[in-house]
C-alpha cells in the first residue's frame, strides 16, 4: 500500500466540509460508482435507540444461517473500520482503503457537478465506501443502520427488502421534529413499496403514522412481541426478537440453534461488561430512553452491586432526562460543568443552579425508590466507594473521574475573570508609578 493514503487521511479530508442532510449528493455519487448498493439484498434498520444492537444481531443471525453478510454501523469506538463489518469482522485495512479511494475519485467528479447542495460529506463518502466494499466482497445480504433519521439520511438510497423500526423517542428534535409523530414519519420514510415493515415496541402515538406509511407503500406489516416465559422483558430481549424477525423475513426460516448461539453475543459499547478491578460497564446511552434501558440492564450485569456512574453528555442533549433515567441504579453523582449554550442540558433555561437542583432531586428520588424507604439522603458528592462500574456517554472514550475534576466551567470562568481584573489593576498601578516618575524628573532634575 505504498502508493495509498490511509483511511484516516481520506476521511479527514472530508471532515472539514461538515455534514448536511439530503440525498442529491449521495444519489449522484452512487450513480457514478455504478449503483453498488443494488448488488446485494439489504435490510434497513431505523429508530431512536437499539439500531446498532439490532443491526449486529441480525447480521450475526444471517451469518449463523450460512448467509454471507455485511453490516454498516455508526458510530465507531476505536477505528473507522468497525463501521463496515464483513462476515462478522471489521473490514481489512487494505479493502477499506481500496473502497475509500475509489469513492473519493468519484466524489471529486460529483463535487464538480454540485450546485447549492455542496460537496460530498464525510458520512456520505463512508456510506458509499461501505456499499462498494460489500459489493466487492460479494455478500448476499447487508444490514444497514441509518445514521440520523431516515428520509434524508445518506443510507436512504438502498433498495431494502425489509425495514426494521426499533423504537421512537424524542432525540435529534432540531432536525427530525418536535413530536413523536414527526420523528416517526422521518424514520419510516425509508420504507420501500411492496416490502416488509418490522415494528418493535413503539409508543401508541405513532400508530397512525405506521398505518399510513405501510398502507401507502403496500407493505407487509410484522409486529414483534416478546415471550419471556414469565420473566421480565428486557431491551435486549426486544432487540433480539427484532433481529430474529428480520432474519426470518429474509430467509423464510429461523434455525433455533442459530438463535440459541446468539444469546451470548456482546455488542461493543452497549451494556458491555469489561472485567477488571473494578469491573466496568460501557454504554453509549445518550438520551432518556437509552438511559432507562441501561438502568434496566444494570441489576443483572452487576448482581445488585452498587454502581458509580462516570457520565459524559454532549452539549444539546437532555442531560437531566439522562440522569433521571439512570438515577434509580446509581450511587451519589457529582456534577461537573454545564454544557455551554445548551437549551436542554444542565445549563438549561433557569440557570445552572436550578438545573443542578433538578438533577439532585432526580437522584435522591431514585435512590429512595431503590432502597424502598425514606432515610435521609447522603447527599450528592464524590463517592468514597470504589468505582465499580462506569457508564460512558460516548462509548469507548474514557472521561476523567470526578476526583480528577477540581472545578466546573462556571468556577473556571469566574477565576479567569478575577485574574484578568487583577492583571489590569496591576498594569494601571505600574503605569501611574512610571508617569509620576517621569513628571518628577522633568520638574526637579
Amino acid at each position: 500500500m505504498t502508493e495509498q493514503r490511509n483511511a484516516e487521511e481520506i476521511l479527514r479530508a472530508r471532515e472539514v466540509l461538515g455534514w448536511k442532510l439530503g440525498l442529491e449528493r449521495m444519489r449522484r455519487l452512487c450513480t457514478l460508482l455504478g449503483m453498488p448498493q443494488n448488488r446485494f439484498a439489504s435490510i434497513h434498520v431505523v429508530g431512536t435507540n437499539g439500531k446498532t444492537s439490532v443491526t449486529r444481531m441480525t447480521a450475526a443471525l444471517l451469518e449463523a444461517h450460512g448467509v454471507s453478510t455485511g453490516a454498516y454501523l455508526s458510530p465507531h469506538i476505536h477505528s473507522w473500520r468497525e463501521r463496515v463489518m464483513i462476515r462478522g469482522e471489521p473490514i481489512s485495512e487494505e479493502a477499506f482503503v481500496d473502497a475509500l479511494e475509489r469513492v473519493e475519485e468519484s466524489a471529486q467528479v460529483a463535487d464538480r457537478a454540485a450546485g447549492e447542495e455542496g460537496p460530498v460529506t464525510q458520512f456520505e463518502l463512508l456510506t458509499a465506501a461501505a456499499f462498494v466494499a460489500f459489493a466487492a466482497a460479494r455478500v448476499k445480504y447487508a444490514v444497514i443502520e441509518a445514521g440520523l433519521g431516515g428520509r434524508l439520511d445518506a443510507t436512504n438510497v438502498i433498495p431494502s427488502k425489509s425495514t426494521v423500526l426499533t423504537s421512537v423517542g424524542l432525540d435529534h428534535t432540531e432536525w427530525l421534529g418536535e413530536t413523536l409523530e414527526e420523528i416517526a414519519a422521518e424514520k419510516l420514510a425509508v420504507l420501500r413499496d411492496h416490502t416488509t415493515l418490522i415494528v418493535g415496541d413503539v409508543p401508541s402515538e405513532i400508530e397512525p403514522v405506521i398505518a399510513r406509511e405501510f398502507e401507502r407503500r403496500h407493505a407487509h406489516l410484522v409486529r414483534v412481541g416478546v415471550d419471556a416465559g414469565g420473566d421480565p422483558i428486557t431491551y435486549r430481549d426486544r432487540n433480539l426478537a427484532l433481529a430474529e424477525s428480520a432474519t426470518e423475513e429474509a430467509l423464510g426460516r429461523l434455525d433455533p440453534d442459530a438463535v440459541l448461539g446468539l444469546q451470548g453475543i456482546t455488542i461493543p459499547g452497549r451494556a458491555q461488561l469489561v472485567p477488571g478491578e473494578p469491573p466496568e460497564i460501557f454504554d453509549a446511552a445518550h438520551n432518556p430512553d437509552g438511559a432507562r434501558a441501561l438502568a434496566e440492564a444494570l441489576p443483572e450485569l452487576t448482581g445488585g452491586a452498587d454502581v458509580v456512574c462516570c457520565l459524559a453528555v454532549l452539549e444539546g442533549k437532555d442531560a437531566i432526562g439522562i440522569i433521571d433515567g439512570l438515577a434509580p441504579c446509581l450511587l451519589p453523582l457529582r456534577l461537573h460543568g454545564d454544557p455551554a449554550g445548551s437549551d436542554r442540558g444542565l445549563g438549561a433555561a433557569g440557570g445552572s443552579r436550578a438545573a443542578r437542583a433538578r438533577a439532585r432531586g432526580a437522584l435522591r428520588e431514585g435512590r429512595r425508590d431503590r432502597r424502598g424507604d425514606s432515610r435521609p439522603d447522603p447527599g450528592v458528592g464524590a463517592s468514597t466507594r470504589p468505582c465499580r462500574r462506569a457508564n460512558r456517554g460516548r462509548a469507548g472514550r474514557r472521561q476523567p473521574l470526578p476526583s480528577q475534576l477540581h472545578m466546573d466551567r462556571e468556577a473556571r470562568s469566574e477565576l479567569l475573570t478575577m485574574m484578568g481584573l487583577v492583571a489590569i489593576v496591576v498594569a494601571v498601578v505600574i503605569l501611574v508609578f512610571f508617569a509620576f516618575g517621569y513628571v518628577f524628573g522633568l520638574l526637579f532634575l
